[in-house]
């Protein structure tokens, strides 16, 4: 078992969801509750899946919810790309999520390697 709150990855996808928090806000009203929540929603998902695979009690196990974080953390980046192609948020407020979410990307298969 690991202690999730010294994992940078963690740290860096809890800062990512908040930033995403952030952003989702700025949506007009009427995708709140659709493109919004489902961004939303794939942001939790990644630090959630990394805390879970950080108590089991295996590195395969943790590999595993690894590989749900880094498909999350691919979801999130689609979605924030949708959000400037639908023209709903100025790319240049989008830009540094993305290439926060290429960043956990990254660290995650580092990661994966290591443990």
């Amino acid at each position: 078992m690991h202690k999730v709150e010294d994992l940078k990855i963690w740290q860096k996808s809890m800062k990512l969801t908040k930033a995403v928090y952030m952003l989702t806000s700025q949506l007009p009203s009427d995708e709140k509750y659709g493109l919004g929540s489902q961004i939303k929603r794939s942001s939790i998902s990644i630090p959630s899946n990394i805390a879970e695979g950080a108590g089991r009690n295996s590195n395969k196990e943790f590999k595993y919810f690894l590989s749900i974080a880094n498909g999350s953390a691919y979801e999130l980046q689609t979605q924030l790309l949708l959000l400037t192609e639908l023209n709903l948020i100025n790319k240049d407020k989008v830009q540094p999520n993305i290439e926060s979410c290429i960043e956990i990307q990254k660290m995650i298969y580092v990661f994966q390697t290591k443990i």
